[in-house]
């Protein structure tokens, strides 16, 4: 493992303007003396479900649409950066929180603006805005997707949370959705439903291993706009994500994806009221757009 001594892990929460609420994450600004190994050991130090590592910073670029982009997926002139994201036990794909967390924590250090995150997943645009003595950043997710799941591995996930089918809203089915990473979506009929989580971490480890699942993506819809959720994440070595943005992006879609709420909406998602961390995810689908928009705030831990 290659660790510079000198490396600077901030950490910041995202989702909430409260130290004590939302998804906390580390982040580093510069991970370029950084190999894997010590990216991992940094995030299982700190014990987040995710970090974010700064590995590259490109010059300020055109980055206007590639080929089968839609209209819109350029942002000239924003700042550029390659950026990965590791849990306490592995490396993912994409995470919204600490995307969120690193684009404020940028924000701090060199002003407001628009910056884009190149991931594993793809090119992420985020914007970071100041309202008032906040900031709030909106990132813009990877061409998103939805997808059924089998019966017997659907059966298998209500067998592992120990909920019985009856208890799902029939109003919401089963969908695995990505929008930079996979998630299964399962709704619950009531609230009470989804406040009862008690899982056999082994058994959802091994099948969201075999589906390639990040988190499973537990809702309640409390209003046509207005959704509790809640994200189990044993493969990432955590019981529960507190505030999940990349689970957020991929529901923007599945409600889309049914029919579910209008072609251009905004949605509020609140998620780690059971875990003592609330957080507030806001959730924008637009009409001319297929790519699902995240944004909240966030503030910085410790000083």
């Amino acid at each position: 493992m290659s660790r510079h001594p000198d490396t600077q892990v901030l950490r910041y929460t995202a989702f909430s303007a409260d130290p004590e609420g939302g998804n906390p994450a580390g982040v580093v600004l510069d991970a370029s003396g950084l190999d894997d190994a010590a990216m991992l050991a940094v995030a299982a130090e700190l014990g987040y479900s995710e970090s974010a590592f700064l590995t590259g910073r490109g010059e300020p670029a055109d980055n206007e649409p590639s080929e089968g982009e839609p209209v819109g997926a350029g942002t000239p002139g924003a700042r550029e950066y390659t950026i990965r994201y590791f849990s306490p036990k592995a490396e993912v794909p994409f995470c919204g929180h600490a995307t969120v967390a690193t684009a404020l924590a940028l924000a701090e250090r060199d002003g407001p603006g628009d910056l884009v995150f190149n991931t594993r997943a793809g090119t992420v645009p985020v914007t970071v805005t100041r309202e008032g003595a906040e900031l709030r950043a909106t990132l813009t997710s990877v061409e998103p997707d939805v997808m059924d799941i089998a019966p017997d591995d659907l059966a298998e996930a209500l067998a592992a949370l120990d909920w019985p089918a009856a208890d799902l809203d029939p109003a919401l089915p089963p969908r695995i959705a990505f929008a930079g990473a996979r998630h299964l979506v399962l709704a619950a009929a009531t609230r009470e439903r989804l406040a009862d989580l008690s899982y056999d971490f082994a058994r959802l480890e091994a099948l969201m291993h075999r589906l390639d699942l990040t988190t499973l993506q537990l809702v309640w819809r409390a209003a046509p706009d207005v959704f509790h959720v809640r994200d189990p994440f044993p493969v990432g070595g955590v019981v529960e994500d507190p505030a999940t943005g990349a689970a957020a992006a991929a529901f923007g879609a599945y409600l889309r994806d049914r029919g579910l709420v209008p072609e251009a909406a905004v949605l509020t998602l609140h998620q780690g009221e059971d875990m003592g961390r609330p957080g507030t995810l806001t959730v924008e689908l637009r009409a001319d757009d297929t790519r699902v928009r995240v944004s909240g705030t966030g503030t910085r831990i410790g000083g």
